[in-house]
């Protein structure tokens, strides 16, 4: 068995482990990363960068269906899903390419299959063993499945991408931003959608606003919300997937059923226990602020960790990481607070910093200050049918320093970082009223808020 020194492995190719090897290597380390799938992980493959060119796709079905309003006469075009995909499909692995050279520009030794720790300062891959006084677990997540019967005939999001065919009726089960993106997507691109909720909401880490607005967009769209409605079993039916309840719904047939209930942590079979890191009831392995485990030289990023499931987040955390670790940066770690994140439903959603709930209950209620708008943006001024935007900020103290900004409509993707930063900052209202507002656009308004 053939043995390799390095002074820093990585157990992922994702875009966190990714991150942190380069990093490490630019600082002069000696990095080896370990990753048996595709470079790149959920995020490039199966995730953030294929989902986004769906939402793309649809946005420009809704584009479509909107331009007789602006005069155009033609006639509206054909989806050819499978055209999408292939061209989907080679964009992504140009970035795996992409991934793969950069790590070898950089002198990042890459092995290939799925490692697993021997002891604290080792690991084993493919009859390769490795060592290293460092060693860091990235090795993300994948999709939940619910243990009822007949589960297996759904499929979930990495299903999604699998599909080589749009299906023309759709049950997509979950509240998540996963739930409700796929939603989104394939009812712009023609599919009948049902989405099933087992109770009634969505998206309850967000502010309740957002989510409340969300449903009545995706019922205006055509979209079924069944909310309070679990599912009971799968059974198999000649044309297609029966779903029961455990309600007294009646069972309905849909060509595909979509679970997207959560994601688990790939913590299972690399041997933590040989090491001494214990999970803790997710799965997930704990972590200090400075990325750290429980045992010296292990460390862990991403969302494997549980924190912030998003893919800035993993990268932010391991370059510093490896800042700390080989760039004589001591105290260089991720600040969690006032993470920006974004949900590509149709509209969007972007959000920064405490929802409003959250504030009430960190400051008390009469800390608590909130202004919201609701407008129809001037896009569909032209327009029969309305999306209407909405628009919150959560302020705290005599200050009115803003600690939560929220918002729903078109554009809310790209305007958020922006605020983000403000946010972040410690931004008060005042400074957002005394800001000169960009006209028209939907962005003054949060500026323009009384």
């Amino acid at each position: 068995m053939s043995k390799h020194e390095f002074d820093f492995i990585v157990l992922g190719g994702g875009s966190g482990g990714i991150a942190t090897a380069r990093r490490a290597a630019k600082h002069g380390a000696r990095v080896a990363l370990i990753e048996a799938g595709r470079l790149g992980g959920t995020c490039v493959n199966v995730g953030c960068v294929p989902k986004k060119v769906m939402w793309h796709a649809a946005d420009l079905a809704h584009k479509f269906a909107d331009a007789p309003g602006y005069g155009f006469e033609s006639s509206s075009p054909t989806l050819n899903w499978n055209r999408l995909v292939v061209h989907r499909e080679d964009y992504i692995r140009r970035l795996n390419g992409i991934y793969g050279r950069n790590l070898d520009k950089d002198g990042v030794t890459v092995f290939r299959g799925r490692g697993r720790f021997v002891d604290t300062h080792t690991l084993e891959v493919d009859g390769e063993r490795l060592s290293a006084p460092h060693i860091l677990i990235a090795t993300g997540g994948f999709p939940t499945w619910p243990e009822i019967t007949g589960a297996s005939l759904g499929t979930d999001s990495d299903g999604f991408f699998a599909l080589d065919a749009r299906p023309e009726r759709v049950a997509v089960v979950g509240s998540g931003y996963i739930a409700v993106e796929l939603a989104g997507v394939l009812q712009a691109l023609g599919a009948q959608t049902t989405l099933l909720l087992r109770k009634d909401h969505v998206l309850k880490y967000f502010d309740a606003m957002l989510g409340e607005t969300l449903i009545g967009h995706m019922r205006d769209a055509g979209i079924e919300v069944v909310m309070e409605t679990p599912v009971a079993e799968l059974s198999e039916d000649g044309a297609g997937v029966r779903v029961h309840y455990a309600t007294d719904r009646a069972p309905e047939t849909f060509d595909t059923l979509i679970w997207a209930i959560g994601r688990t942590p790939n913590t299972h079979g690399i041997g933590l226990d040989r090491v001494g890191v214990e999970p803790d009831a997710g799965g997930y392995v704990p972590v200090d602020d400075y990325q750290n485990t429980s045992v010296e030289g292990v460390y862990a990023v991403g969302d494997v960790t549980g924190r912030a499931e998003l893919t800035p987040v993993a990268i932010a955390a391991g370059r510093r990481l490896a800042d700390r670790l080989f760039g004589g940066q001591a105290d260089r770690h991720l600040d969690y607070a006032n993470i920006p994140t974004v949900v590509f439903s149709h509209p969007p959603i972007g959000s920064v910093g405490l929802s409003e709930a959250e504030a009430r209950e960190r400051f008390g209620d009469g800390a608590v200050t909130v202004y919201e708008t609701r407008f129809n943006s001037l896009y569909y001024g032209v327009l029969e049918h309305k999306v209407a935007s909405r628009m919150k900020l959560v302020c705290t103290g005599d200050e009115e320093r803003i600690v939560g900004a929220h918002v729903i409509g078109d554009g809310a993707d790209e305007m958020l970082q922006g605020f983000a930063v403000a946010v972040r900052m410690g931004a008060t209202k005042r400074d957002f009223d005394d800001t000169v507002a960009i006209h028209p656009t939907s962005a003054e308004e949060f500026v323009t808020m009384t």
